[in-house]
């Protein structure tokens, strides 16, 4: 693999992270297929789903009328094995409301493997929390 490519790819993957924070904050349910594969498997402390429709059910589900999400995502590691890659993050995501300052915030572990499709880089995801906060 050449170090254009690599450095190609580790880009997308981290514009991938950048838009499943923004999927998140934004609620953009529909544009999940550009995050994950249609076989996506979640494991975080809240859902253990596999299928792209069912984490998508889920998300939905999950939303609390009149609260938003900011998600900051940070050191970002990944590791190459041809067209698939071993990818984790650190995230801390603020739970707030309009106009006020988060009443709750969370740190996040995001671990995933990153597949090549014909599409771009899409991965699955095990979420794992690190610490909650609630002021």
């Amino acid at each position: 693999m050449s170090s254009d490519t690599v450095i190609a790819d580790r880009l997308e993957i981290a514009d991938l992270f950048t838009r499943f924070a923004r999927l998140l904050d934004e609620q953009r349910w529909e544009d999940a297929d550009t995050i994950f594969t249609e076989d996506v498997a979640v494991n975080s402390p809240r859902i253990q789903v596999r299928g792209i429709d069912k984490v998508v059910d889920y998300m939905r589900q999950a939303e609390v009328e009149g609260e938003h999400t900011q998600h900051t995502n940070a050191d970002l590691l990944v590791n190459f094995d041809r067209d698939q890659a071993a990818a984790t993050a650190n995230s801390v995501v603020y739970y707030y409301r309009d106009g006020r300052p988060p009443h709750q915030t969370g740190g996040l572990r995001l671990v995933g493997t990153v597949v090549r499709t014909p599409a771009g880089w899409r991965f699955e995801a095990r979420i794992m929390l690190a610490w909650m906060h609630k002021d």
